[in-house]
């Protein structure tokens, strides 16, 4: 459009600037001065035309610039989206990779054949409670971990330490078949109930973020009350990938929790803080 107008711009001027040179000449041979004035007008139109002209052509250098420089702006983004993505697909790639080793891992584990203790009991279970032992926790915790970090999904786990009596620093142990009964009662079929070799309780919560792992406690909490109100329940909680990123550092902060929970005399669920 301002080419086409540019064009019939050029071409009045044209026009006008004929008309002036033929009043030029006709006023030169004739004397005559208003043939002299309609050629100086002609030139001053010519000359305004021109002007404008000038002004509409930078007008548009001016929106042709503009639009380059937003061109170049888009390519710049795109460009950073597509190295962003190649980013996120190198970290799944990565990711992915020591999912698979973990799961090795955990697969030779679990296809070890199993060692019967001394008093016949299985050596991935407890025997006093039937819960999966200490060795299970740490192969069930690292399996879920590398299953989190390929599915992008928390994990939690929890320590619990359960005693008779509400009052004094010196309560004995809660009796640990009644808690492996509440655990089952309680848990999803997903979650893994152990008992560590300590004596304290360890949970895995597949697919459960740090509400859900309060939340879960809270109700064995509620179930143990029910048959004995007189239990004093401590439980500390640290979540993947909030709290850590491995098994060892997972369990330390849990660990830690616990410990702070422990600092009250009543009922007590202490989350774990990041470092």
């Amino acid at each position: 459009m301002s080419e086409q107008r540019l064009g019939s711009n050029i071409d009045i001027a044209t026009g006008i600037g004929l008309v002036g040179v033929g009043a030029g000449i006709l006023g030169a041979v004739t004397g005559r001065k208003k043939f002299a004035l309609a050629s100086a007008g002609a030139a001053a139109a010519v000359a305004l035309i021109a002007r404008r002209d000038a002004g509409e052509s930078r007008d548009l250098e001016r929106r042709v610039a503009s639009m380059n420089e937003q061109i170049r702006q888009l390519e710049n983004a795109v460009a950073a989206q597509v190295q962003s993505r190649m980013a996120a697909e190198e970290a799944v790639k990565s990711l992915s990779g020591q999912l698979s080793e973990a799961e090795r891992r955990a697969g030779d584990t679990l296809r070890t054949p199993l060692v019967l203790n001394s008093d016949g009991g299985e050596g991935l279970t407890d025997p006093d409670t039937g819960l999966f032992n200490h060795e299970y926790f740490l192969v069930a915790l690292d399996s879920r971990i590398a299953a989190a970090r390929r599915h992008l999904r928390p994990v939690a786990v929890a320590l619990l330490d359960i005693v008779e009596g509400r009052e004094g620093s010196e309560r004995p142990p809660a009796d640990a078949r009644m808690i492996a009964d509440a655990l089952r009662e309680t848990l999803r079929e997903s979650d893994t109930a152990t008992r560590l070799q300590d004596g304290r309780f360890g949970v895995v919560l597949e697919d459960t973020p740090e509400n859900g792992a309060i939340w879960t406690m809270e109700r064995v909490r509620r179930r143990l009350a029910e048959d004995n109100p007189d239990l004093t329940l401590w439980a500390g909680v640290a979540c993947y990938p909030a709290h850590a990123f491995d098994v060892g550092a997972l369990i330390d902060r849990a660990d830690a929790a616990l410990d702070s929970a422990k600092e009250w005399h009543q009922d007590r669920i202490e989350v774990a803080t990041a470092e």
